[in-house]
C-alpha cells in the first residue's frame, strides 16, 4: 500500500493550526510551542507498532523493528524559525511517519530491515544560534564547552533550557550511541530556494551539502572629521568593506554554485559627522567543492588587503565557524533520482547551499541522502513559504519510491 500524500498534506495543516500565529510558525526548539508538536506527533503514532523514545540530546526516535536489526533512518525537525513556515522541517518528519505506516502495513508490522524515525532536536538553531544541536551531538560533533556559554535575547542559557526540557548537558554527547546499526539515512525537505521553480520542475536529488567559511573581518582606518576632512587625505575603513562588499559578487560568479554573503556590517564611531575609523563585517561563502571553497576564500582575503592597502587600512581576519563540504551517498543519488524519474521525468541534481541534520549523518559515515521539493517563490522562513499541494503529493509518493528501493539495496549489500 502506498503512502497517502492527502494524509501528510492534512497533518501539515493540523500542525501549522496548533503551532503557528498570524506571523506564522512558532515552534521555535526548548520552547513550550515546539513541546506541544511533539506531543501532537506522539499522538499520531496510534495504532503503530513503534517503540518511542529521547536521547540524551533531546531528539525523538521511533522503531519499528525488522528481521534484520540493521536499520534505515528517515528523518527530519519539527522546531522552526520564529515566524516561519508550514513545510520547513515538517514536511519531512511527517512524510517519514506516513512512509513508516505504508510500509509497515504491507509487512505486517515487520519489515525486512529495521526502520526508524528520528525528529531531531533544534535543526535551526533559532534560539541560540546553535544550528543542528541534536544531529551533530548524534554525529559525534557536540561543543559542550561552548554550548555552556550560548543564551537566548532574554539571557536563558542554553544549559538551563536544556535542563527545563529535561536534558543534561554533559550527556548530550551519548546521543552518538544511536548510530548503532544504522545502515542509511533519508531525508526529505523543501528546497528553500527559486532553482526547481525556474526550472519548472517539482523534485531533485541533492547532491551533498555545500562546505561553510564563515568570517569576521575588521578594516581598521583612522576616525576624522567629515567635514574638514579632504576626500584623498581619508582612512575610510568603510570604504575598503565596502569594494570588498562588492568583489565577494565577482569571486563567487566564477564558480556555478558558489554563493557569497557580506551580511552584517558595523562602523565606528557610527555617526554621520565621521569618517569611519574600524569597520566590523562577516563574511559567509559557500560551495560543494572544497577546492572552489578554498580559493575563494583565499581570493577574499587578497581582495581585503588590496583594498586596505589602497584606503590607507589594515585589516585583520577571524574563522567564525566552517563546515567542510558534505557529499551524499552515491548509491543513494542514484537511486533517489530513480525514484524520482518515476513519479515526475526530469530530476536535477542540485547541492544544498542550506545545512540540514543530514549533513550530520553523513559526517558520521552513514550513507546519506536528500531529496527537495518545490518552493513557491524560493521563499522560506517566512509565514508566506509554500508547496502547491501537487508537489508535495508527488513528493511523498517520491520518498516513499526511495525509502522502499533502500531496503530493495540493504538486502543486495
Amino acid at each position: 500500500m502506498a503512502a497517502d500524500p492527502s494524509r501528510v498534506i492534512s497533518n501539515l495543516r493540523e500542525l501549522a493550526a496548533l503551532t503557528s500565529d498570524e506571523n506564522g510558525a512558532q515552534r521555535v526548539a526548548f520552547t513550550p510551542t515546539w513541546q506541544k508538536a511533539r506531543d501532537w506527533f506522539a499522538g499520531k503514532l496510534s495504532g503503530l507498532p513503534v517503540g518511542r523514545h529521547r536521547d540524551a540530546a533531546g531528539n525523538v526516535w521511533l522503531t519499528l523493528p525488522g528481521e534484520s536489526p540493521r536499520s534505515l533512518v528517515l528523518g527530519s525537525h519539527l522546531d522552526s524559525v520564529p515566524n516561519g513556515g508550514w513545510l520547513d522541517g515538517a514536511l519531512g518528519v511527517l512524510t517519514a511517519l506516513e512512509v513508516l505506516r505504508s510500509i509497515a502495513e504491507d509487512c505486517n508490522g515487520r519489515p525486512p530491515f529495521t526502520l526508524r524515525l528520528v525528529d531531531w532536536a533544534d535543526e535551526e538553531g533559532a534560539r541560540f544560534g546553535r544550528s543542528l544541536f541534536g544531529s551533530s551531538a548524534f554525529a559525534g560533533k557536540d561543543s559542550i564547552a561552548a554550548d555552556r556559554l550560548r543564551s537566548d535575547r532574554d539571557g536563558i542559557t542554553l544549559e538551563a533550557a536544556l535542563d527545563e526540557n529535561g536534558i543534561e548537558i554533559d550527556r548530550i554527547g551519548d546521543a552518538s550511541a544511536e548510530q548503532e546499526n544504522i545502515a542509511a539515512y533519508l531525508e526529505l525537505h523543501i528546497e528553500q530556494g527559486p532553482v526547481l521553480e525556474r526550472l519548472g520542475l517539482p523534485l531533485a536529488t541533492v547532491l551533498g551539502t555545500k562546505g561553510v567559511e564563515r568570517h569576521a573581518i575588521t578594516f581598521r582606518g583612522q576616525e576624522a572629521h567629515s567635514g574638514s576632512t579632504p576626500m584623498q587625505d581619508r582612512r575610510d575603513a568603510l570604504a575598503a568593506a565596502a569594494r570588498l562588499a562588492l568583489e565577494i559578487y565577482t569571486i563567487a560568479g566564477r564558480h556555478k554554485d558558489a554563493v557569497c554573503t557580506m551580511g552584517s556590517v558595523k562602523t565606528f564611531p557610527g555617526i554621520v559627522t565621521a569618517v569611519v575609523g574600524r569597520c566590523e563585517c562577516t563574511l559567509d561563502q559557500r560551495d560543494l567543492s572544497p577546492d572552489v571553497l578554498a580559493q575563494m576564500y583565499r581570493e577574499a582575503i587578497e581582495a581585503s588587503e588590496r583594498f586596505a592597502s589602497q584606503q590607507g587600512c589594515t585589516v585583520e581576519w577571524s574563522r567564525i565557524w566552517s563546515i567542510e563540504p558534505i557529499p551524499f551517498h552515491p548509491k543513494l543519488i542514484a537511486l533517489c533520482r530513480e525514484s524520482i524519474e518515476e513519479i515526475a521525468p526530469g530530476c536535477p541534481s542540485l547541492p544544498s547551499g542550506p545545512l540540514h541534520d543530514a549533513a550530520e549523518v553523513a559526517r558520521a559515515g552513514i550513507p546519506t541522502v536528500m531529496m527537495f521539493t518545490q518552493s513557491l517563490g524560493g521563499i522560506s522562513h517566512n509565514k508566506v513559504e509554500d508547496s502547491s499541494e501537487e508537489h508535495l503529493g508527488l513528493a511523498v509518493a517520491a520518498f516513499d519510491r526511495l525509502a522502499r528501493k533502500t531496503l530493495t539495496w540493504l538486502g543486495q549489500e
